[in-house]
């Protein structure tokens, strides 16, 4: 009995997941200003947009990079290097086409112009070529996560579903995968005990990777003293201060020396490489009344970092004053896993899971007064909901040279490039403008 009602209740969701679904891409010419939505072969668990950008003489499109990973059923796993091209603020479109009285005013145009860059399956003026896969790296297992090394975006960190942490130089592989499987990364990190998610390169020091890790621990890793014949790399330093399963670490963005991490011990913790105690952080705190599973520091303010959690909210920190949490930012309806801070605007933090929503944040809207329709919505702070997948979202990255453009993936092989509609973001509303928290 308990199997019918679950399968009943499986299908209810389903349902309900289809409904909001087309109501979201009825709603997409008013809400973005770009949405390109692309089938992958297999999942990613992972996406982070490459810093380069290419600029084509005489083109209407810029082409950007990504870094990609499969989660495959029993099939050989890659890491993944994809091109993206897209379409230039300017481009042309031909207004002529369409009658204004018709509804064709400018925000749609806009929209119809972008939707021939739409890569959708099943979709509507769909164009080959957009998303392209351009490397292919084979992997032992699932990508768990794979960061760029800031100081030469060529050299990836990949977590697997072993304790390994991979390195991979992608310009000394094929782009066409050996057809063996066989997975040859140019260093293994050794020394955890089991798989993870957590990985962070030090952004100001130059081959320094932390690793956090099931096995309660974080590890540190120095690859820039490996000697040259050197594949095996041992762990530096092994953190030791959680208690339960370690899910996700970061570098300070400014100072060489310090890191957060956060666990399923519900604990924030603040560390300092120059302490001799492996053992215990310059800083704990309890942090939610969950599992934390995600942090991400601010770029602009040294002293502010975000954490999201199983308890379904966003916590907002001050390292000055770690025992008092700034504020919580709460909309969504299940499990954080991933936060992370514009890289253009020091008040934006999006934050996104197992909701199947990525919200966007705004914290210089915290405290304003709301009429009792928008409170509906959300809080003030809350500036939009990309509502246009229908799985788990597993990861989602900021692109670093275009402003308001982030690619998220989730569990149901989709990959989605999109941008909010300007009008949301610059405050001046056109009358009549779409609310902005018309959601899937």
């Amino acid at each position: 009995m308990a199997d019918k009602d679950a399968a009943f209740d499986d299908a209810v969701e389903e349902r309900v997941i289809n409904e909001e679904y087309k109501i979201w891409k009825k709603n997409t010419p008013f809400l973005y200003d770009l949405v390109m939505t692309h089938a992958l072969e297999w999942p990613s668990l992972t996406a982070q947009w490459l810093p380069d950008v290419t600029r084509p003489e005489g083109k209407d499109y810029s082409v950007h990079r990504l870094v990609l990973g499969t989660h495959t059923s029993d099939e050989q796993n890659h890491l993944v290097i994809a091109s993206v091209q897209l379409p230039n603020d300017d481009a042309q479109f031909d207004a002529s086409h369409y009658d204004s009285e018709k509804g064709g005013d400018v925000l749609k145009l806009k929209f119809l112009y972008l939707l021939s860059f739409n890569v959708e399956f099943g979709g509507f003026g769909s164009v080959s070529g957009k998303i392209e896969i351009e490397i292919k790296i084979n992997h032992e297992g699932e990508v768990n996560r794979a960061r760029y090394m800031p100081q030469n975006p060529c050299i990836i960190a990949t977590k697997t579903p072993t304790s390994d942490v991979l390195v991979f130089d992608y310009t000394k592989h094929p782009s066409k995968p050996d057809p063996s499987g066989e997975c040859t990364p140019d260093l293994r990190l050794r020394g955890h005990q089991k798989e993870g998610y957590g990985l962070s390169w030090n952004p100001n020091l130059s081959g320094c990777l932390l690793s956090a890790s099931d096995d309660h621990t974080i590890c540190l890793w120095d690859i820039s003293t490996v000697p040259k014949e050197g594949k095996i790399v041992d762990a530096k330093t092994i953190f030791t201060g959680h208690t339960a399963v370690v899910e996700d670490v970061s570098w300070h963005l400014l100072h060489e020396s310090l890191f957060g991490s956060v666990a399923d011990d519900q604990k924030l913790m603040i560390w300092d490489t120059r302490s001799n105690n492996t053992s215990k952080p310059s800083h704990a705190v309890d942090a939610h009344t969950a599992e934390v599973n995600c942090l991400s520091f601010n770029p602009y303010s040294e002293f502010i970092l975000a954490t999201g959690s199983a308890d379904k909210t966003v916590a907002l920190w001050d390292l000055r004053n770690l025992k008092l949490k700034l504020h919580s930012f709460e909309s969504h309806k299940d499990e954080i896993f991933q936060v992370q801070w514009s890289p253009h605007n020091e008040t934006i933090l999006a934050s996104s899971g197992t909701d199947r929503r990525l919200n966007v944040w705004d914290l210089s809207k915290i405290g304003e007064e709301q009429s009792p329709e928008d409170a509906e919505d959300g809080p003030p702070e809350l500036l939009f909901i990309h509502g246009g997948h229908t799985a788990k979202i597993s990861d989602f990255s900021w692109n670093p040279n275009e402003p308001w453009v982030i690619c998220s993936v989730s569990e149901d092989n989709i990959m989605q490039v999109w941008q909010m509609a300007e009008n949301i973001y610059n405050d001046e509303d056109p009358e009549g403008a779409a609310d902005s928290e018309v959601q899937a």
